[in-house]
């Protein structure tokens, strides 16, 4: 007699994220509440004034998160409902989050403001995960809690944030960033999903407005974009700290086609000019930032793969091109990496349609190599991304000293009659006196042309004056005008002049100030350091 073979069981279907459920009704609802006492608990702290706008904006969002918190119990005797919390660690979410965290401690050793908005940072994580979970529970009864909010709010404050006195439109800036993830939504994929970023959707809408209301002065935009440089090697420190990311999640494509174009785009620009497209850098590093832990989120991206290479040359384009409007319109450019995204997102399923063409299927990278597959896949990926990116550093394509930085490279330029390049001078040694260089006053005067703008220059030379440099007084008197006089900056002019796009240069020795002066062409700084002056060209 044979033995009957033992039928075998289906294996269960694997949870790739296994959930905690919590069945409690009251603890549900008592987390939002939790949050809203928090936030109103650090209306005690020092840093904020009784009475200053930042002390009622905190109160103003405790108040309606405690509000909401109320009507919601007040829903739930009328009408009991088995309210549930899923509890999901999403790996998307930490290992972004992370990567966000390092670059705000290594930026905040050097631009303090950082720090000193910790606890601002901790409010508005406070109201993202009450009104999250407030706004899941008033639609359905279960609500997924985990480090969501977390990426959401450091995305955010990475590239805008409000000044204290209009801190409450930050609250409005995370309110909408969920409110549209929860609300706007599409079919994808055969599946309900969010359109926009739930950052990059916000972010784009209020610079908008910020444009259009010229109220850009309410915000620290332009700190931010600037001094992101002043930590050294930032660029690398982005690349480093996003590689995770891009390793686990198969982003890279993205992020490497958009720096790749925006490079290739400016060496480009400057083999036709002369001079650099984007100022003092081939990829500005606020831009770059946004290349890596903006544009490129998973769930609002292309899913094919040619399709993510397409949607970072878009990035790009759309950058580049922004970029000339602002900058053409006069009014600030910082918000040129921002205002594409909530475009882009509204693109990804025809870029997708695109991509599966006929015609251009035929060159998707996705069908090379088609044994390789997930992480194998990403890795490949990732090892062409750092070849690239260590070629591009090789280049000084991306890094600390790109020639744009430096004076002596935009004088070379107004010199020979070069596009915006006196334009360009001028915005340097202007940004430069308000930093307090009498030399850069008195060159900014000179570079106006006293007898054409006689109101602007005489102020500069003023300031010159008055900031103990002796040319700029002997060019207050109109009869230098023919000739004004001018002279090499001194030892504490070039502590502001020699910075680039850095800190100022406090630590540094006379000696080692002159040398460095030598390096980004000042013939005086070779002269001074003993260095034979062989006719040292910017670089």
């Amino acid at each position: 007699m044979t033995a009957r073979k033992k039928r075998r069981e289906p294996p269960a279907p694997v949870n790739h994220h296994p959930a905690k459920r919590i069945d409690r009704s009251r603890l549900i609802l008592s987390l939002p509440f939790a949050c809203a006492a928090g936030l109103a608990a650090m209306v005690l702290l020092p840093e904020v004034a009784p009475g200053a706008r930042l002390y009622w904006s905190l109160c103003g969002a405790a108040g309606f998160l405690a509000a909401w918190s109320v009507l919601l119990a007040a829903r739930q005797i009328r009408k009991p409902r088995t309210l549930a919390v899923d509890i999901i660690l999403r790996r998307q979410h930490y290992v972004q989050a992370l990567a966000q965290a390092s670059i705000f401690l290594y930026w905040g050793w050097y631009w303090r403001e950082v720090y000193d908005s910790a606890h601002l940072i901790a409010a508005q994580l406070l109201f993202a995960y009450a009104f999250d979970t407030l706004l899941a529970l008033s639609r359905r009864d279960n609500h997924t809690l985990g480090f969501g909010p977390v990426p959401v709010v450091f995305s955010i404050n990475l590239f805008l944030w409000f000044k204290p006195d209009w801190f409450y439109l930050q609250f409005v800036l995370i309110a909408a960033g969920f409110a549209a993830k929860e609300l706007i939504r599409w079919n994808k994929d055969g599946r309900r999903a969010h359109i926009f970023n739930p950052s990059s959707l916000p972010l784009g809408v209020c610079s908008l407005v910020l444009l259009l209301t010229g109220t850009s002065g309410i915000t620290w935009g332009y700190e931010i974009a600037n001094t992101l440089n002043y930590a050294p090697h930032i660029y690398l420190f982005i690349f480093l700290v996003s590689l995770p990311g891009q390793l686990l999640f198969g982003v890279t494509t993205m992020t490497m086609s958009a720096v790749v174009t925006m490079y290739l785009f400016g060496l480009a620009y400057f083999a036709s000019t002369g001079i650099y497209y984007f100022f003092d850098s081939y990829i500005p590093i606020a831009v770059f930032l946004g290349m890596h832990l903006l544009f490129n989120d998973p769930s609002t991206s292309p899913r094919t793969e040619l399709g993510r290479i397409l949607f970072g040359v878009l990035y790009a384009a759309g950058v580049i091109a922004l970029y000339a409007v602002l900058d053409r319109a006069t009014i600030p450019t910082f918000y040129d990496k921002l205002l594409a995204v909530p475009v882009m997102n509204l693109l990804i399923q025809v870029i997708d349609r695109l991509a599966r063409s006929r015609p251009l299927r035929r060159v998707d990278p996705a069908a090379l190599g088609r044994s390789l597959t997930g992480p194998r896949r990403n890795l490949r990926y990732v090892g062409v991304w750092t070849a690239i990116f260590i070629a591009m550093s090789t280049a000084q394509g991306v890094g600390d000293h790109h020639p744009g930085q430096w004076v002596p490279f935009w004088q070379q330029a107004c010199t020979e009659g070069r596009t915006y390049g006196c334009r360009n001078l001028g915005n340097l040694v202007s940004n430069y006196c308000r930093a307090r260089s009498g030399w850069a006053c008195n060159e900014f005067g000179i570079l106006i042309n006293p007898r054409q703008n006689p109101e602007f220059a005489t102020r500069a030379f003023r300031e010159a004056c008055d900031l103990g440099f002796e040319p700029g007084c002997a060019n207050l008197d109109e009869r230098a005008w023919g000739a004004p006089r001018r002279t090499a900056p001194g030892v504490d002019d070039y502590r502001v002049v020699l910075q680039g796009n850095k800190g100022p240069l406090r630590d540094m020795s006379a000696a080692e100030l002159y040398s460095l002066a030598c390096e980004q062409g000042f013939a005086d700084g070779c002269r001074r350091a003993g260095i034979a002056d062989t006719g040292v060209a910017a670089r």
